[in-house]
């Protein structure tokens, strides 16, 4: 049985769709604390950390506003980085209620000076492996990958007080199947190992799962799930900022959840990018309380 923190982080500034800040109250208003608490005898929620809400506008001059809101960002994850770092300390399973996907810097930052070799798997829709050269957009949603690995603008590459919390072959993408040019580079550089949605389809998510654990439970003393629920086809998941077409279904998503249960190998896990506001009939907010239920049922 699990000892559980849960731990929220409402950040939306991140990217530009309002929101995703009100997601770990909801999630959470849903019944997600009755549910664990049903498995695991040891959850504490230690309720959401306070980010800044209001956008941060600066000079055209300054190079790093061509990084959105730097500076609240960078702020939050730092905040995030400390508390995760401090429930890892006590021995106990962070899981981190997002707020969009600049969080992972945080959480990544506070999980990985705990381990030697910290395994990632990055289920999602997109690679999150720009950096302010290559983003089309500007969004440290974007960026949280690469940061992590060492690659973008400094405040991000350094939060924790330390660089390259992960290694390239460390790392295993699922989903992904909206790339930008620059992001395939940094993923063909790199040589990080990805398993499309289409590559999904056509081997069964049973397979890759397999092969993910396979391949990061010989080289990792731990392993950090980072899921965006973007990863999931938009049918089974409205509710999230940057929907994309031709995703993976809910019951193969769960199905994956389960598989990891069964290897029992995920030491820390977030979930991320659901917004209530876009949502519809509370789909998404259900289907990442699936998700997690599936995750944790050991």
């Amino acid at each position: 049985m699990k000892k559980i923190t849960v731990v929220g982080a409402p950040m939306w500034l991140g990217q530009s769709v309002f929101g995703t800040q009100l997601a770990p109250a909801v999630i959470r208003s849903a019944g997600l604390i009755q549910s664990l608490q049903f498995r695991h005898t040891d959850v504490i929620d230690s309720g959401d950390l306070e980010f800044k809400s209001e956008e941060n506008y600066c000079s055209v001059d300054d190079i790093r506003c061509k990084i959105k809101n730097l500076n609240p960002v960078w702020e939050g994850v730092e905040l995030l980085a400390s508390r995760v770092s401090e429930i890892v300390a006590e021995g106990r399973f962070p899981l981190i209620l997002g707020g969009d996907h600049s969080i992972a810097i945080g959480s990544l930052a506070g999980v990985a000076k705990h381990y030697r070799n910290l395994g990632v798997i990055w289920y999602d829709a997109h690679a999150d492996s720009n950096t302010m050269a290559t983003s089309p957009s500007g969004n440290v949603q974007g960026m949280p990958l690469a940061a992590s690995l060492g690659a973008g603008q400094s405040e991000l590459v350094k939060v924790g007080g330390y660089r390259n919390k992960i290694k390239a072959e460390h790392v295993v993408l699922i989903g992904v199947r909206d790339i930008d040019a620059g992001e395939q580079e940094f993923i063909e550089r790199n040589q990080i190992k990805q398993f499309t949605s289409e590559d999904v389809f056509r081997i069964g998510i049973h397979n890759v799962i397999e092969e993910a654990v396979s391949y990061l439970a010989t080289q990792c003393d731990g392993i950090h799930l980072s899921f965006d629920l973007d990863v999931l086809d938009p049918s089974d998941a409205p509710g999230v900022g940057t929907p994309v077409a031709g995703g993976i279904s809910l019951k193969e998503n769960i199905e994956a959840m389960n598989l990891l249960a069964k290897h029992n190998i995920i030491t820390s896990a977030e979930f991320v990018e659901v917004n209530p506001l876009v949502d519809r009939d509370g789909k998404t907010v259900k289907a990442a309380i699936a998700l997690i239920e599936a995750l944790l049922t050991n």
